[in-house]
């Protein structure tokens, strides 16, 4: 028993050895160099070069008030691209089916505005309605989530 022990240490010594073995001839230091990976933030948060864009809402919220079961809105978001680079929205998603987003699919320009327009179709839906519509972006943060709210009546039916 004691030598399964020994021998399943020795082998373990053995991968771990080879695994942490130099690279091969074929291989080229210079090939990995620390400039192919570019972590645009430093651990203190800020960028040296202060060229990142950055997402800038006018607000992140909206409610529709009481709507009526059945009705169709709309609401458009605007940003600003505040800051020193050119901003992509890369992809927008939702919480459910309910609410579609169209966003500007060009790049934003420093100091330029940009919008995300949120459709609510209220078919189906009773009460209090909260749905997030989320953002993913080349910014810092590279996610940005906006809220829309509504409260959904259903009209008594008159016979």
């Amino acid at each position: 028993m004691k030598s399964k022990g020994i021998i399943l240490g020795l082998a373990f010594s053995l991968l771990l050895f080879t695994g942490c073995q130099n690279k091969s001839k074929n291989e080229s230091a210079d090939q990995f160099s620390p400039d192919m990976v570019t972590n645009p933030v430093t651990a203190t948060g800020n960028h040296p070069k202060n060229n990142l864009p950055v997402m800038t809402f006018d607000h992140v919220k909206h409610d529709f008030g009481m709507l009526v079961q059945g009705e169709k809105v709309s609401y458009t978001f605007t940003f600003t691209n505040t800051g020193g680079s050119d901003l992509v929205i890369s992809s927008a998603s939702s919480t459910c089916g309910c609410t579609i987003s169209n966003f500007s699919k060009e790049p934003v320009k420093p100091g330029a505005k940009g919008t995300v327009e949120v459709v609510f179709n209220s078919a189906g839906k009773k009460g209090t309605q909260t749905k997030l519509v989320r953002l993913l972006t080349n910014a810092q943060p590279n996610t940005v989530e906006l809220t829309i709210t509504a409260e959904i009546y259903i009209p008594e039916k008159k016979h």
